[in-house]
């Protein structure tokens, strides 16, 4: 996993332009309209996420469109999924607390009534 992939999403008008190019291509005018920033700040972003494999642009006429690169994404998928284990086992354990919880309470009602 690559540093910079995290370290290029840890900024949130980066994190901002990821979220709106999950809908599709779009050019760095309608990413900087959308988002409500400058241009030269909405391209020095996309150059930032673009040298971290994130992004990807394709020159049309005169216009750059950037669309998200699925690599870098699906790299933080795998990472993530592999701390499933970890969750599953607290999520088991809070589970049998819970239970043991709801067990206790039947036990001290039942002995009241």
């Amino acid at each position: 996993m690559q540093v910079t992939v995290f370290e290029a999403l840890g900024e949130p008008s980066r994190l901002r332009i990821v979220e709106l190019l999950r809908t599709g291509p779009r050019s760095v005018g309608e990413i900087a309209e959308t988002l409500g920033i400058r241009q030269p700040q909405a391209s020095k972003h996309l150059r930032v996420l673009s040298d971290s494999g994130i992004v990807a642009a394709e020159a049309l006429a005169r216009q750059r469109i950037y669309h998200l690169e699925p690599g870098p994404i699906e790299e933080i998928g795998r990472w993530v999924d592999s701390f499933e284990h970890l969750w599953e086992a607290r999520l088991d354990s809070l589970g049998r607390y819970l239970d043991s919880l709801t067990t206790e309470g039947k036990t001290v009602g039942s002995e009241e009534d």
